[in-house]
């Protein structure tokens, strides 16, 4: 009897293992399937671990079938992870044999971290004064008989807020903060607010956000005092760069309270009551929590591709999966205070002496962690994501972290990530200060030559608003081309790490041809691209970038740029970048420069048409997300401000006006008078600012021309050159009012009327010519290609074109010295200081 059963056991797994093996090549996976199926079409397996593990047997007898590669065929369906999926060296294929999990033809499998919430009931009881039935209550998932904890919770896969103390997009102001005793005070007149273990603070500083576990609430009249867990409160308050800011100027950093029952308030906001085991949720409009499917995420990590450095994962690639659902508790354990780019500190102070071997200005340290992300990949060469979706993530979306090399990230999807969409190389080992040069012994362990290629990056960075789209730390041989990145609270891409022009592991770097639009949301000294530290042979060409928001929360509300060569940039090519106008900065450079040419409105029309996804990947267009409500950044315009009065402070008034960023600021002077000019936001405020200082001064603005000349205007088939310089002379109109109205009236007419004037400008290769007007005092602001001179070009406004001089004799009727001009002078130069 035993032998007949043994001999029946011994056929049956023959005949699977026949069925199989003749099919090798295709692994097939199913909801409805089996772990003891035999993974053919008509058998599928349950879990794509089982396909993974099968897949390794057939590479480890050397099957004939797989030749040509393996293919694990996922079939359409949510398929929930108990543990991340775990890709292995003995998993790796080859060139001629790759192993590919692909989704079926038509169908998106979904791998999913998350539980649902299901079962939910109206309240009974009235909650925070809102009628009984208003808040909804289901019971906390458990695992092994404790309650799960999370930071996020989706709603038909739209995400839920975490209670909080404002309303929809609304955030208070701090009113002061205190290092020496690691407290916050903070405006409290909601009483309802009550204090709860597990509360914290998110407080915007700069170009980041801190999550503070709130320890206590000291309530005093219609203030409170915070003070928080350890260690974030310590670190908080020690590390200098980013920290709470207080400014009259723009407001204290922006701040709210999450994460507690008595927050609980508005529509589509949620708590975790992880005592009483149970979860509440007030629905959105239209949302029938009957029916509703609720979502929270159980696992940090859903795929983990991990090799060696002798034994690297290869030839293993990703096709046509969603990765969905990831948890990051870490702000929860032990709070997050960022240096930057989402890399959280876990010890930083300021120097009490400035200044390092290898920095001699250096005043703070700093050693970071990384994040956790759904697909982490190390020690892996050759592998591919291409027409993945990584949706509805608490943290990163996909990180190549060290020793990755060859691997390609093409076509996919990144949208509703809480950190960044990509992480790229290493950003700092923990136990390495992070703003030293990273050097290696083994090149090996370096990420080099890889390829992130048309993919759609958008809402993302939407819990770690510092996180970025694309974020590359020490990296070489990165390619990074035609991606769309759109609505990320921070910059678009950054590329770099560590501060430093000292010689590191990155070089040939690239940046091309990527779509960047609808960035700084919520922070500021934000940029469509961004660079640290040297980097050279390394390119930044041909992207598109536009469309900023308007942040109202920006300690710096003028600190936001299309290209920022941050601190030791240094090795860059960039040029033929769309921008709408030249607002860059090179911020403390390395000495050995980069090279700048051509980054306007004016480059070749293909950069702006040929930027961001390509075929056969157009489609992911249509999921590019922007909020239009937020509002946009107002385009600074072109202003003088003139200062009149004796002994000018030059110094002083460069540093009053340094927070305004003006775009292209240059200063002229004659006798007593100051001319700023520039594109400026907001010039009545710089002009407030001016006053505070130099009570003594008189301040004039002109703005809004009453002339305005543009060859890319008037002049056919030019194109403005890319750097200029400008000559700005002043002169008064004549006291005749009259005659006031009559010089504006022909000015205003001029390029109808006088079309001689403006082809004459253009044969002077003038690139513009404006006129303001304050009063009757005149600012003539003439812009000619950089290099050249006024004496040069001005005669050939008037070569074969005598009617220009017919007009300048016109025009000398109207025209007189300001104060101070000798006899007979109309038109004063200031001289560029």
């Amino acid at each position: 009897m035993f032998l007949n059963k043994l001999n029946r056991i011994v056929t049956v797994f023959l005949m699977t293992f026949t069925l199989f093996s003749a099919n090798a090549a295709e692994i097939w996976v199913s909801v409805q399937g089996k772990d003891t199926n035999a993974g053919t079409k008509a058998s599928p397996l349950a879990t794509v671990q089982m396909a993974i593990r099968k897949a390794r047997e057939l590479r480890r007898l050397k099957d004939p079938s797989i030749k040509d590669g393996i293919h694990i065929i996922v079939m359409g369906g949510t398929y929930y992870l108990n543990e991340p999926l775990f890709v292995r060296p003995e998993d790796s294929g080859t060139a001629d044999s790759p192993t590919t999990i692909e989704a079926d033809a038509n169908v998106k499998p979904i791998l999913s971290g998350g539980l649902e919430i299901k079962n939910w009931k109206k309240s009974t009881t009235p909650i925070n004064g809102l009628k009984a039935g208003v808040v909804w209550v289901a019971d906390a998932p458990e695992k092994a008989g404790e309650i799960i904890n999370y930071r996020q919770l989706w709603v038909n896969g739209k995400k839920a807020v975490r209670a909080k103390s404002t309303a929809g997009d609304k955030m208070d102001r701090i009113l002061s903060w205190d290092k020496e005793t690691e407290t916050c005070w903070i405006p409290f007149k909601d009483k309802s607010v009550k204090f709860e273990p597990g509360m914290e603070m998110n407080i915007i500083q700069w170009w980041s956000v801190a999550n503070l576990r709130i320890k206590n609430i000291e309530i005093k009249k219609d203030g409170a005092r915070l003070s928080f867990e350890q260690p974030e409160s310590r670190i908080q308050s020690e590390h200098p760069w980013p920290a709470p800011w207080i400014s009259k100027n723009n407001g204290n950093s922006a701040f709210f309270l999450n994460n507690g029952m008595s927050m609980l308030n508005e529509a589509g906001e949620w708590y975790l009551d992880r005592k009483k085991g149970k979860i509440y949720y007030i629905p959105r409009a239209g949302e029938d929590m009957n029916s509703a499917k609720v979502t929270a995420p159980f696992l940090e990590n859903l795929v983990e591709v991990k090799g060696t450095l002798d034994s690297p994962v290869g030839y293993f690639n990703f096709k046509g999966i969603s990765f969905q659902y990831s948890n990051w508790l870490r702000p929860s354990q032990q709070g997050h205070v960022p240096l930057q780019a989402g890399m959280y500190l876990l010890d930083a102070y300021k120097l009490l002496t400035p200044g390092t071997p290898n920095q001699a200005n250096l005043e703070n340290q700093g050693w970071v962690g990384r994040p956790r992300a759904a697909v982490e990949v190390n020690y892996a060469n050759n592998t591919q994501f291409e027409s993945c979706t990584f949706e509805h993530l608490s943290s990163t979306g996909l990180d190549f972290h060290r020793g990755t090399n060859h691997n390609t990230v093409k076509g996919n999807l990144f949208k509703d990530i809480g950190g960044s969409a990509i992480n790229l190389g290493v950003f700092s080992e923990e136990s390495f200060e992070a703003h030293l040069p990273y050097t290696v012994k083994d090149e090996r362990i370096v990420c080099s030559d890889e390829l992130v290629a048309d993919n759609m990056i958008t809402d993302v960075a939407n819990e770690d608003w510092g996180c970025l789209g694309i974020a590359a730390g020490f990296i070489k041989n990165l390619t990074i081309e035609h991606n769309e990145i759109s609505d990320v609270p921070y910059s678009g891409i950054s590329m770099g790490w560590g501060w430093t022009h000292t010689e590191n592991v990155m070089r040939n770097n690239k940046i091309l041809a990527n779509k960047i639009h609808h960035y700084a949301k919520h922070l500021h000294d934000v940029a469509g691209i961004y660079t640290l530290s040297s980097q050279p042979d390394s390119r930044i060409e041909e992207n598109y970038i536009d469309k900023v928001y308007n942040s109202p929360y920006a300690h710096d509300p003028f600190l936001w740029l299309y290209l920022y060569t941050d601190e030791g940039s240094q090795g860059f090519t960039i040029q033929n970048n769309w921008i709408p106008i030249q607002k860059i900065l090179k911020n403390h450079n390395g000495p050995a420069g980069n090279i700048w040419k051509d980054n306007y409105a004016f480059v070749d029309s293909k950069v702006k048409e040929n930027a961001g996804i390509r075929a056969p990947y157009s489609n992911l267009k249509k999921e590019v997300v922007v909020d239009e409500a937020w509002g946009l950044q107002q385009m600074p315009k072109a202003v003088a401000i003139e200062v009149i009065g004796k002994d000018l402070d030059i110094e002083k008034i460069k540093s009053t006006i340094k927070g305004f960023r003006i775009v292209g600021e240059e200063l002229y002077q004659w006798q007593n008078h100051l001319v700023i000019y520039g594109l400026m936001n907001q010039p009545e405020r710089t002009k407030r600012k001016l006053a505070l200082a130099f009570p003594a001064l008189e301040i004039k603005i002109y703005e809004n021309p009453v002339y305005d000349f543009q060859n890319f205007e008037r002049c056919k088939g030019v194109k403005p050159v890319s750097e200029w310089e400008n000559i700005v002379l002043t002169a008064n109109l004549v006291a005749d009012e009259k005659m006031q109205k009559e010089y504006v009236d022909y000015h205003a007419t001029q390029f109808e009327k006088w079309p001689e004037i403006a082809k004459g400008f253009c044969n002077a290769d003038f690139q513009q010519l404006q006129v303001f007007k304050n009063g009757r005092q005149l600012m003539l602001v003439i812009s000619i290609p950089k290099g050249e001179s006024l004496d040069k070009l001005n005669p050939k406004t008037t070569e074969n074109n005598p009617r220009v001089n017919d007009w300048n004799e016109l025009m000398k009727k109207y025209q007189t010295g300001i104060e101070g001009a000798k006899a007979g002078e109309t038109w004063i130069l200031l001289n560029k200081i």
